[in-house]
């Protein structure tokens, strides 16, 4: 049984079940009955036994975050965002549009890292950051124009659709 997508490990809920296990070893339980004292599979409950034999109950503590150490520090992190809140131009580009590459490109720039597209978006989700696309709206567009037409035209052309629509034998 894994865990869903998005879902936290609980390590600490972990280090404790192992370390519930060892008091169970102390006791003199099996490998069996602690297993389904605790409800995990036989083959963790080896590995916790062997573990505890060697080492005790240290050797079941936590080691530690898991994973790669992150390259860029929060103080980096810090920079970068001051970076891009002053918006793409002031880096040279001539929109005012922030994509993964530009990003990226930043922070090799900045830091001398390179961070492929994906991790790029990973370090923007941990910054708060989210996905913002423009609204694809015509340059010309008149507010006013749009708003007198939905107050004044709008409502007569839904009645005639709706008066339409009822004759209709297929809707």
């Amino acid at each position: 049984m894994g865990l869903t997508k998005g879902q936290r490990v609980d390590y600490a809920g972990l280090e404790a079940r192992r370390l519930q296990a060892a008091k169970l070893f102390e006791q003199g339980l099996s490998q069996a009955a602690v297993s389904r004292k605790l409800g995990v599979k036989p083959a963790s409950v080896c590995r916790w036994h062997r573990a505890w034999e060697s080492g005790g109950k240290p050797a079941l503590r936590r080691k530690g975050a898991a994973g790669r150490k992150a390259r860029i520090t929060a103080a980096q992190l810090h920079q970068l965002e001051n970076a891009l809140l002053k918006g793409p131009r002031a880096h040279g580009y001539h929109s005012e549009l922030w994509t993964l590459e530009r990003i990226g490109a930043l922070i090799e720039q900045s830091f001398g890292m390179h961070y492929y597209r994906g991790h790029v978006w990973k370090l923007l989700r941990k910054m708060g950051w989210s996905v913002q696309r423009p609204a694809l709206r015509a340059k010309e567009r008149d507010e006013a124009a749009i708003a007198t037409w939905r107050k004044t035209r709008w409502p007569a052309k839904k009645r005639r659709y709706a008066a339409e629509t009822v004759d209709c034998p297929h809707r």
